[in-house]
């Protein structure tokens, strides 16, 4: 008999060569909040985080990869990763039905998503602003969109 493992609803959150740690620290706590299961980083490493008072680090599995290689390849079966980028193919957030189980991989404000990231993402999404956001605040905006009722695939 096989496990049920298929038919579980999770998600992780994480940041691809994070620029600074506060932005890190703010996402945790919101990821924390909104009912994530794991958090992760890809680069640069930053697991302790003044801005992270909830200390989700210590409250919830936390990741790191050094490459997106290795984060690729550790991957749980099934996840989709859905990359949160403006980009002239990415669903607008408002329509997207999230994946049951998926990480949602963020890239630093200044360069985004790298080549490889964008390419090997199940999803592009973004949503509406004029300018480049807070990398956590445009985290945040996304758990909140999984929070809601929506459907998922």
């Amino acid at each position: 008999m096989q496990p049920d493992n298929f038919t579980t609803t999770f998600f992780g959150i994480g940041i691809i060569n994070g620029k600074t740690p506060e932005n890190l620290g703010v996402l945790w706590r919101t990821a924390q909040n909104m009912g994530a299961s794991y958090i992760f980083t890809i680069g640069k490493r930053y697991a302790n985080q003044a801005s992270d008072t909830h200390n989700a680090v210590k409250s919830m599995p936390y990741f790191h990869y050094k490459t997106f290689a290795d984060f690729f390849k550790n991957l749980p079966k099934g996840v989709r990763i859905v990359g949160i980028e403006k980009t002239e193919t990415a669903q607008n957030l408002e329509d997207f039905q999230h994946p049951k189980r998926c990480v949602y991989l963020l890239g630093a404000e200044d360069h985004g998503l790298t080549k490889e990231a964008i390419e090997k993402s199940h999803f592009l999404v973004q949503f509406p602003s004029e300018f480049s956001l807070n990398v956590a605040v445009a985290g945040s905006i996304v758990l909140y969109d999984r929070s809601r009722n929506k459907p998922m695939q």
